[in-house]
């Protein structure tokens, strides 16, 4: 566990910064966008992939599936059984984000729940027959603010950026569904740099045809490309959870400035006390410190907010953090 937390090089975080930014980028395309050699970009990047640094996978944009219900919970547990619970809830299927919070007696869960019963399975029977769950809120994700998916960790300026992504249509308009997208979108999840004759083959169709339903549903926003890392390695010493509360007029407004600062990896409008949950990424604790008096402190549209650090990340993006029981 302990090399999990080592610190790439200035050249692998750059890299690593530039496959979150475009996680099906070529090489080639890294290599040019961060000005060293695409053969530079090969021997770097190959045994980050190799030995799990970077994992390529996707995720589902709830809006555009229906039976979906994004919800994120916060669940307090008996301290010393909180391992476990958050060990289980990051084994579910349907959990994208499982992180151990606080004093070490409450966890946050993001989960995809495939309809009401589900939902209600969750949330009436198995939370309920925890024992080592004391109580629990339960918070409906309402709008994901995609701003936010643009964070790079300030490693990459915005020229590299704007180099490595196409610029994105303003109001982009989910394809039509296709046989084989379903197919596709496993397929891309479990390797989200899988070559489209893998996909195609996945997916029983042809290459060109994966190629264009790739491209269709990431331009539609039906399907987010991630490169998950441990943030450490990134030299990010500190994360949290800010549990926000805006004038209800003025929500969207708050959520759209702060899920373009670029601290914050995850913005959502929810229900709930809070009406607003972002993830912060900073270098320290000092980073919050002003991220909070000076970013937050300053939008007249917040009325409140609550700051959780994260002591652990056990599942992030669907996968398991390396290391994670």
């Amino acid at each position: 566990m302990e090399k999990a937390r080592h610190l790439l090089d200035e050249t692998d975080r750059r890299i690593a910064a530039a496959m979150m930014a475009a996680p099906r980028a070529s090489w080639r395309t890294v290599g040019q966008a961060l000005g060293i050699s695409e053969r530079t970009v090969v021997r770097r990047v190959a045994p980050l992939y190799g030995d799990r640094i970077l994992r390529a996978t996707a995720v589902r944009n709830p809006a555009h599936f229906p039976d979906l219900i994004p919800l994120a919970l916060r669940i307090r547990c008996k301290p010393n059984r909180i391992s476990a619970v958050a060990a289980t809830l990051a084994q579910r299927p349907d959990t994208v984000w499982v992180d151990i919070l606080g004093g070490g007696d409450e966890i946050c869960t993001i989960l995809f729940l495939d309809g009401p019963e589900a939902r209600n399975t969750l949330l009436l029977r198995d939370l309920p027959a925890t024992p080592a769950v004391s109580s629990w809120t339960s918070h409906v994700l309402l709008r994901v603010f995609p701003a936010a998916f643009n964070w790079s960790g300030g490693l990459l300026s915005a020229d590299e950026l704007a180099f490595l992504r196409p610029h994105p249509r303003q109001a982009p308009t989910p394809p039509a569904a296709h046989p084989a997208d379903l197919k596709l979108i496993n397929a891309l999840t479990d390797d989200g740099r899988a070559s489209y004759i893998d996909l195609a083959r996945r997916a029983d169709t042809t290459a060109l045809t994966a190629r264009r339903r790739l491209e269709a549903i990431v331009e539609g926003q039906v399907l987010r490309l991630a490169t998950e890392v441990d943030l450490a390695r990134l030299g990010i010493r500190t994360e949290a959870l800010l549990w926000v509360t805006a004038a209800p007029g003025r929500m969207d407004e708050a959520g759209q400035h702060l899920s373009r600062h670029p601290q914050v990896r995850f913005a959502a409008a929810t229900t709930g006390p809070a009406n607003l949950l972002v993830a912060v990424a900073a270098a320290d604790l000092d980073a919050l410190y002003r991220f909070m008096s000076e970013t937050v402190g300053a939008l007249t549209q917040i009325n409140t907010a609550e700051a959780t650090p994260i002591l652990s990340g056990i599942k992030r993006t669907g996968l398991l953090r390396p290391g994670s029981h």
